[in-house]
């Protein structure tokens, strides 16, 4: 059984939240602090029911109950036990026959059968009769025209703290009125038997389409909540003609607005959070007819080897009101050590966007001129930045490449390629061709130019050359953004193809080619070449993609 005293304290208790709690009934409770409308989800006889409690009221339950404790900078920490990340192989949905042949079921879109979900669900409202809730009543999708109304029900209130900073928060009339289209229940202390109840382990995401529910449990992990709801704004954005988007949005002063694909340690939060722009959000947005708007109000950005200089803002947000997850802090001066990763590698801080400076509110933005591919490639091989075209644009954002590191997952011993669909592969409920074509007419539509960015190793591969240094990367960017590197001569790579800018403002010309920064040329065409084949490889799953974007693929001849 899971325990969510994560941390031992012995100066608070749960008189502490007697005495005070007088203070937390709020808008749709009764008077003992329950509330009705948790009954048409079924669940009855709990303790009671906090909704939509203030910051402040959520911190001092979550010490009170001893789920965590306060950090030197005012932030809470807690640890998330034995998940520390998300848990794909135990994410589901549930196979109805009215959805059946819309989703694009594979390794990651897993069915479950609704009498299986129904099983569960039942263990569930079992489990919290008794039990005191925590409710967040808020949104998903900053412009009103495209917005739904979400329910957070949790056993935790760090859990519902999370929730409180990552998604829209109602004004006090938008909750007299609120109506929730999604519904997540998220309850870790509950453990699923993989015997009885069709599971793989102890921990379950269970995502029901047709009921709008998404049940959790057995993992104390924040972020499958976040994810799940975004699993259901790519099933549902597409039937408004919406394009749902893994990525980050920032804007300059006049309002240019640009976007940031990538995968978890390509940069993604950290360069969208750019002291010279305004952040719209960190992780996912929609793109209508009408521009592009951030599905969150909040940021989840990892903190590994998180420092001041390269990361100021991140840095900045991180004070009361923030949540931070398996970061390790000293118990006496309560200093945190964000290069520990003895918990994990994916250490993370959740906060509201507000807490970035010069952040839009609400965030919505025109459309974007500049899309950004972010890859962190280990093997040293791809440039730090090149200009693909629309074809190309398609081919790599299908293709959604990146590397995973040795060290950062068990087994993994040497750098791996990984390719993840549209850069978010674990979240598309339909088929990957679906979001590309829409992106593909956009990027056509709109004019944008579209940048392949590499974050990861140059001069060789993880182990013999460097990391690309984040000043240069974020010279790179700017000149993208700006508008710079269209008045500077390129020239195709002879492998991907893709095209590589001769040079770029505050940059040393030596490091934009990467053939030039290995020792070895001959090496580098071999390790180009067998990254190429594994794009190749991946690429042949697609079945349904036009020959012209087949044909944008790195040559291997």
């Amino acid at each position: 059984m899971l325990n969510s005293k994560t941390y031992p304290l012995d100066s608070l208790n749960m008189t502490t939240i007697s005495r005070l709690e007088q203070s937390f009934f709020q808008v749709g409770e009764s008077k003992n602090g329950k509330s009705s409308k948790l009954e048409t989800l079924g669940i009855k006889n709990c303790g009671r029911v906090y909704r939509n409690l203030s910051v402040s009221q959520l911190v001092e339950h979550t010490l009170a109950r001893q789920e965590g404790i306060l950090g030197e900078n005012g932030a809470v920490f807690v640890k998330t036990g034995k998940y520390t990340g998300r848990s794909p192989k135990d994410k589901f949905i549930v196979d109805d026959p009215a959805i059946h042949d819309e989703i694009d079921w594979n390794s990651v879109n897993v069915p479950i059968s609704v009498e299986k979900f129904d099983q569960l669900y039942k263990k569930a409202l079992a489990y919290m009769q008794g039990k005191d809730l925590y409710v967040f009543d808020g949104y998903v999708g900053a412009d009103p025209q495209y917005r739904l109304g979400v329910r957070i029900v949790n056993e935790f209130a760090w859990q519902n703290l999370f929730v409180h900073q990552l998604f829209i928060r109602p004004t006090a009339e938008e909750l007299k009125h609120h109506h929730a289209d999604v519904t997540v229940i998220a309850v870790p202390g509950l453990e699923g038997d993989p015997e009885t109840d069709g599971i793989h382990s102890e921990a379950f995401v269970l995502v029901n389409f047709l009921k709008g529910i998404v049940l959790i449990g057995g993992t104390s992990y924040a972020g499958e909540m976040k994810k799940s709801v975004f699993s259901f704004m790519n099933y549902l954005m597409t039937k408004r003609d919406v394009l749902p988007m893994h990525c980050a949005a920032n804007m300059d002063e006049n309002g240019n607005t640009a976007l940031f694909f990538g995968l978890s340690g390509t940069g993604k939060t950290t360069l969208s959070a750019d002291p010279e722009r305004r952040l719209i959000g960190d992780d996912e947005h929609g793109w209508s007819n009408q521009g592009i708007f951030n599905f969150e109000g909040g940021c989840y950005a990892k903190t590994i080897r998180l420092c001041k200089k390269n990361e100021p803002q991140i840095w900045e947000a991180l004070r009361f009101g923030s949540l931070i997850e398996n970061v390790t802090i000293d118990p006496e001066k309560r200093i945190p050590d964000y290069n520990d990763s003895s918990v994990t590698e994916n250490t993370r801080a959740a906060y509201p966007v507000e807490f970035i400076p010069n952040c839009v509110i609400p965030g919505v933005g025109d459309h974007p001129k500049t899309v950004i591919f972010l890859t962190a490639d280990a093997f040293g091989v791809l440039p730090p930045i090149s200009k693909l075209t629309n074809r190309q644009a398609m081919y790599h954002f299908i293709s959604g490449y990146t590397s995973i590191l040795a060290g950062t997952e068990r087994g993994v011993t040497e750098p791996q390629a990984t390719f993840s669909s549209c850069f978010g592969k674990p979240f598309l409920p339909l088929s990957p061709i679906v979001y590309a074509e829409m992106l593909y007419d956009r990027i056509i539509e709109y004019d944008a130019d579209v940048y392949l960015v590499n974050t990861g190793w140059t001069g060789g591969p993880y182990g013999v050359g460097k990391r690309i240094e984040i000043a240069d990367t974020r010279a790179m960017v700017s000149a993208a953004l700006s508008g710079e590197l269209n008045h500077v001569k390129f020239h195709h790579h002879p492998i991907f193809r893709i095209l590589i800018p001769e040079s770029v403002p505050g940059v040393d010309s030596n490091i934009l080619d990467p053939i030039k920064t290995w020792s070895d040329p001959e090496a580098y065409q071999e390790k180009a070449k067998a990254l190429a084949q594994k794009f190749v490889e991946n690429f042949k799953q697609y079945q349904r993609v036009p020959r012209e974007i087949i044909e944008a693929a790195p040559s291997l001849g």
